[in-house]
C-alpha cells in the first residue's frame, strides 16, 4: 500500500496529516469508497488514527519502523533506555559456569523441571493458582502467545492509559484495538474500567505493580475494586504483566478471580535477572496454557534449556535474596532522590514503584529537546499515551542523588523557560 510504504520510508512522518478521502480519491482517480476502506484498514493496523475536525494523521507511533529509539549522543545521561542497573544484576557467567553440559535434544521436556517448580513456588507465594504453568521467551512474546490464541483482528483490548509504549505496538500489529483505561498511582481506575467494559471489551492488560511508565501499583483495595467490576465479565480475558516481577517494590495483588474463564499471569525475568535472558514464566488456565504450549511447538518449540537453567540456577543460588532486595531497595532510594528533588521545585512526579518516574509537563517535544541540549536524554510520553496529558518518562534505575538534583534543576529551568515563551 503506497501510505504504509510512504510512513514505513519516512517520506510521510509521524503526526502528518493525510488529504481527505475524497480530494486523495481524485488524486489517484479511484473511488471515495476505496480510499476510505484503506483508510479503515490503516487505522485497524494503528498506522493512523482518525481525530475529528484534525482529520486523519499518520499516528505517533505506526508499527512499521523499527520500534527503539536512535542511540543518545555521546556525552549524554541516558535516562530513557527503561533497563535495570548493570551493577544490580546477578553474574551470569557463574550461572552459566554451573548449567549442566549434557544436550537436549527432540522429544525432551520442553520445561526444565527445577524451573517449573520455583516458578509454582513463586505463583503459590502470591496467591496465583498454579495448576497450569508455561515458560516463554519474555513478557512480550508471553504477552502475544496469549492474544493469539484468544482473539481476532478487530477485537478490542483495554490498556493503561499511559502504558507501555511495546504493548501498544503488539496490539496494532495484531490488528486489535486499543480501548484505553485511566490509571492513577493505584493502578486502573474502576470508573473507567466500567466504562470500557460497557463499551466493549474482549481483553483487558493489567500491570499489578511497577507499571511502565508511572510506577502505578495495585492496593489490594484496589484490587479488589477492579475485581468486582470484572466480575460482569467472567468471559473476559484478563492478561496480568508482572514485567519487573521480584525487584518491582510492591507487593503483588491481582485481579484475576477465582471465577476467571479466560486468564494468565506473566512473570518476566528481565528486570531482575537480566534482559538477555528472555525468559518469563507463564500461569493461567488450563486452556490457554494448553493452546500457548500447542501454538510455540509449532514454532520456536522452546525457550532454550540453556537459559532455563540459568534462571532456575540464579533463583536457587541463596545469594540472590539478598541480591533482590539490595535491587528493590537502591531502585527506591533513586525513585525517591528525584521525587523529592522535583518537590522542592513544585514539579509532581509519580514513580510509586519500579524502575521510572513519569513526569507531566506542558510540552513534551520542547521539554525532551530542551534536556537534550543540556545532556540529558528523556522518553517523551507521546509514546505511551492515547488520552492521558503530555508527560516524560525518566528511568532511575542508574540516577544518583546528586544526578537528581541536577536533572530537577534543569528540568525546572527548561520548563520555566517555555512557560515565558510568547504564544504565537
Amino acid at each position: 500500500m503506497f501510505i504504509e510504504a510512504a510512513v514505513r520510508d519516512r517520506r510521510i512522518l509521524s503526526d502528518d496529516l493525510l488529504p481527505p478521502v475524497r480530494i486523495l480519491a481524485e488524486t489517484l482517480q479511484v473511488s471515495p469508497a476505496t480510499v476510505a476502506a484503506a483508510y479503515r484498514r490503516l487505522k485497524l493496523r494503528g498506522v493512523v488514527v482518525t481525530d475529528g475536525r484534525r482529520g486523519t494523521r499518520v499516528s505517533v507511533t505506526p508499527p512499521l519502523a523499527h520500534p527503539y529509539a536512535p542511540p543518545v549522543p555521546p556525552g549524554t545521561r541516558d535516562l530513557s533506555s527503561g533497563n535495570p542497573h548493570p551493577a544490580l544484576l546477578p553474574d551470569l557467567a557463574a550461572a552459566l559456569s554451573a548449567v549442566p553440559d549434557e544436550p537436549i535434544l527432540y522429544g525432551h521436556d520442553v520445561h526444565d523441571a527445577q524451573l517449573i517448580q520455583l516458578a509454582r513456588e513463586g505463583f503459590d507465594a502470591d496467591g496465583i493458582r498454579s495448576d497450569s504453568v508455561a515458560v516463554v521467551g519474555g513478557a512480550l512474546d508471553g504477552l502475544e502467545r496469549v492474544l493469539r490464541v484468544h482473539l481476532a483482528s478487530g477485537d478490542r483490548v483495554g490498556l493503561e492509559d499511559p502504558g507501555w509504549r511495546s504493548v501498544s505496538h503488539l496490539i496494532a500489529s495484531l490488528n486489535l484495538i486499543p480501548v484505553p483505561v485511566a490509571i492513577d498511582d493505584d493502578g486502573m481506575l474502576p470508573d473507567a474500567l466500567h466504562r470500557a467494559l460497557l463499551g466493549g471489551l474482549d481483553a483487558l492488560i493489567v500491570t499489578p505493580r511497577a507499571q511502565n511508565p508511572t510506577g502505578a501499583a495495585l492496593e489490594r483495595e484496589r484490587a479488589s475494586e477492579l475485581t468486582r467490576v470484572m466480575s460482569l465479565r467472567p468471559d473476559l480475558l484478563v492478561i496480568e504483566d508482572d514485567h519487573a516481577g521480584p525487584v518491582a517494590g510492591g507487593a503483588y495483588e491481582s485481579v484475576v478471580g477465582e471465577d476467571r474463564e479466560k486468564w494468565a499471569v506473566i512473570r518476566s525475568m528481565s528486570k531482575s535477572f537480566g534482559p538477555d535472558l528472555r525468559v518469563a514464566l507463564m500461569a493461567g488456565d488450563a486452556a490457554t496454557i494448553a493452546r500457548v504450549e500447542v501454538r510455540r511447538l509449532l514454532g520456536p518449540g522452546w525457550v532454550s534449556h540453556i537459559l532455563q537453567r540459568a534462571v532456575a540456577q540464579i533463583w536457587s543460588d541463596p545469594a540472590t535474596p539478598s541480591l533482590l532486595e539490595g535491587a528493590i531497595e537502591s531502585y527506591r532510594t533513586r525513585r525517591k532522590a528525584l521525587i523529592d528533588a522535583l518537590a522542592r521545585r513544585s514539579i509532581r512526579a509519580r514513580g510509586k514503584t519500579g524502575l521510572n518516574v513519569w513526569i507531566e509537563v506542558r510540552e513534551e517535544a520542547a521539554v525532551v529537546a530542551a534536556l537534550l541540549a543540556r545532556n540529558w536524554a528523556v522518553t517523551a510520553g507521546q509514546e505511551f499515551r492515547m488520552l492521558a496529558p503530555p508527560a516524560i518518562r525518566v528511568t532511575i534505575s542508574t540516577l544518583d542523588s546528586s544526578e537528581a538534583e541536577a536533572f530537577a534543576h534543569d528540568l525546572e529551568s527548561v520548563s520555566t523557560l517555555r512557560a515565558r515563551m510568547p504564544v504565537a
